[in-house]
C-alpha cells in the first residue's frame, strides 16, 4: 500500500479539482443537467457522473490495487475483500442543484469492508476533513474533536429518508424523541457534512433511518478518529456492504 500521508495528499488534490467543477456551475446549468433516478426526490446531475468518472480515473492511477464503489454509473465492485475506495461524488445533490451551498465530495477507503481512511471536501468553504484510522481527525490540517455536550445541551442533525417513504412515521417518531430533549434539530441534507459537524464539535449527534455506504464511509473514520461513536440505530456496527441506519455522536447522547 502507498504511504498513507502521500495517498491522502494525492487524493485531496484531485478532490479540489472536482470541487472546482462544482463551483464553476451556475443555477441554469445545474437545472439543465438534472434528472431523476428513482422518483422525484432522488435527483442526479451530469456533474455527479462527471466528478465520479474523474475520481475513478485518478484513484485507479493513485492506488491501482484498490477496488471502486461509487454512487453513480453502476461502478460497484465487490468490496468485501481487499482495499477499496467508496465514493460519493456530490453528497447533497439536491442542495447543489438549488444553490444551497451544503454539498461535498466524499472519498472513503476500506480494507475488507472496514473504513480505514476518510476525506470529505466542502468546496464552498474550502474545508478538508481528513482521517486515517489510528491517527486522529483533522480540518485543514488542524486536529478536531467531538464536543462533550449532553443531549440537553446539544444540537442534533437528522436525515429524513425521503427516498424511503415507508420509513416516514418511524423517522419522525425518532426525531420527535430527540426534539424533546435537545436544544434543537437541524436538517441540512448532506450526511457526510452532518458527520463532519459531529466530528468538529458543532453538533452532538446525527441520525438517519437508512443510508448508503457511500454516504457515510469517509465520515465513519472522521467521527471515530475525532473521539465519537458510529453505529446503526440498534447500536450495531454500520455496514459498508449494504444500506444501514446510522447514529453518529460524541458518545454521550445516544441514551435518550
Amino acid at each position: 500500500m502507498p504511504d498513507h500521508k502521500q495517498l491522502m495528499q494525492d487524493i485531496c488534490a484531485v478532490m479540489r479539482e472536482c470541487g472546482d467543477i462544482m463551483l464553476s456551475t451556475d443555477f441554469k446549468e445545474r437545472q439543465e443537467a438534472t434528472s431523476s433516478k428513482e422518483g422525484r426526490h432522488n435527483l442526479v446531475t451530469l456533474y455527479d457522473s462527471m466528478i465520479q468518472d474523474k475520481l475513478k480515473d485518478a484513484l485507479s492511477r493513485i492506488f491501482p490495487q484498490a477496488l471502486f464503489y461509487g454512487e453513480e454509473n453502476g461502478d460497484r465492485d465487490d468490496i468485501s475483500k481487499g482495499y477499496a475506495f467508496v465514493v460519493d461524488p456530490i453528497d447533497g445533490t439536491s442542495n447543489f442543484i438549488k444553490g444551497l451551498m451544503r454539498s461535498c465530495i466524499s472519498v472513503g477507503m476500506t480494507l475488507d469492508a472496514i473504513p480505514m481512511m476518510g476525506i470529505i471536501y466542502d468546496p464552498y468553504r474550502d474545508h478538508f476533513y481528513t482521517a486515517i484510522k489510528g491517527e486522529g481527525a483533522f480540518l485543514n490540517g488542524s486536529p478536531i474533536h467531538v464536543n462533550r455536550d449532553s443531549l440537553e445541551n446539544g444540537i442534533v442533525t437528522i436525515g429524513t429518508a425521503p427516498y424511503n417513504k415507508e420509513l416516514t412515521e418511524e423517522s419522525f417518531a425518532l426525531y420527535k424523541k430527540f426534539f424533546g430533549k435537545c436544544i434543537d434539530i437541524r436538517r441540512f441534507g448532506s450526511a457526510a457534512l452532518d458527520m463532519c459537524d459531529v466530528a468538529a464539535g458543532r453538533t452532538c449527534l446525527y441520525a438517519e433511518p437508512i443510508i448508503e455506504p457511500y454516504d457515510i464511509c469517509a465520515g465513519v473514520v472522521i467521527v471515530e478518529e475525532a473521539g465519537g461513536v458510529v453505529t446503526d440505530l440498534n447500536g450495531e456496527p454500520v455496514s459498508m456492504l449494504k444500506k444501514s441506519s446510522i447514529m453518529a455522536d460524541n458518545g454521550l447522547c445516544r441514551d435518550c
